[in-house]
């Protein structure tokens, strides 16, 4: 539940939270174990035997539990971003700031490098999180195709797979078919899921078991990076208008909280915001204390 809570914010990604809690390597395992010679299996009544194979019962535990917690959480998220933005956006910055070291603190040796990936990383996400005209139209396909996207993001420590969706501008397409159950596009968006997961799983687990220090260092540098796209207070430069006919923001540039207030006129709630910040940070890493706890059972 708590690796879906995570997947509906644009802060910490579900395998952050699978890697605090301990059971990330067994979830990379169970996904590369999900082959096309398991539908064989099942084709010829090897059920039992493909259902161990893969760890099924982990998994389908695992899936309840984010399933749940997606449908409870994202109508609330979805009314909090209409109504309160700043404060909303302030507790996303502060569990990616608190995510830059949990997810470094995973780098074995830091060396000029693995320095020189995070900075690299960080630049690159940077420009991209500047770049306005990531806005992709909410067709089937590109539907898909960000399904894809961010669920490879969920599957790498420290990217978070919504925060992809905010990226390419269909956060709120998604999570608006989740609050209104929009069958055909949540189906299109987990199919997507689906061919991504299963392709991506295996060589993050290969990145992870020859270059784990650098694929970690490339991930906490694009965390650093995108701290820019979550800043909560922002100035819309330019507007485009999405397939919905509605106008939304579409090159911004971040304020301070004091400018935010005199060029808006609207309160900045900065007070508010930096303690929304604060318990992010100790959210996750109250979440990190419990996983080792449960480790050490």
């Amino acid at each position: 539940m708590a690796m879906g809570a995570a997947d509906v914010v644009p802060g910490v990604s579900g395998g952050t939270i699978a890697l605090i809690a301990g059971v990330y390597e067994r979830l990379l395992a169970a996904l590369g174990a999900c082959t096309p010679n398991k539908l064989v299996w099942l084709a010829r009544g090897r059920v039992k035997e493909a259902w161990r194979a893969v760890d099924g019962t982990f998994l389908a535990t695992l899936l309840a539990g984010i399933l749940t917690s997606i449908a409870s959480v994202a109508s609330l998220i979805s009314y909090l971003l209409e109504a309160h933005p700043e404060l909303i956006w302030s507790f996303f910055f502060g569990l990616i700031l608190v995510s830059v070291y949990v997810v470094g603190r995973e780098v074995q040796r830091w060396n000029l490098g693995t320095i020189a990936l995070t900075l690299g990383a960080a630049a690159f996400a940077y420009l991209l999180t500047s770049a306005g005209a990531l806005q992709w139209p909410a067709t089937l396909p590109m539907v898909f195709l960000a399904g894809a996207i961010a669920i490879c993001a969920m599957i790498l420590p420290g990217i978070s797979g919504s925060f992809i969706l905010v990226l390419l501008g269909l956060y709120a397409t998604v999570l608006g078919a989740v609050r209104s159950f929009d069958l055909t596009l949540l189906t299109v968006f987990a199919l997507g899921c689906l061919a991504g997961m299963l392709s991506f799983s295996r060589l993050v687990s290969w990145l992870l078991l020859h270059a784990r220090s650098a694929t970690m260092a490339v991930a906490t540098g694009l965390l650093i990076g995108s701290l820019n796209k979550v800043w909560p207070w922002k100035q819309t430069l330019t507007w485009r208008q999405n397939s919905h006919g509605a106008m939304e923001p579409m090159q911004q540039a971040n304020l301070l909280p004091a400018n935010y207030e005199a060029l808006t006129g609207a309160p900045s709630h900065w007070l508010g915001g930096l303690a929304l910040m604060a318990s992010a940070v100790v959210l996750v890493l109250g979440l990190e204390w419990i996983g080792q706890r449960m480790r050490r059972i």
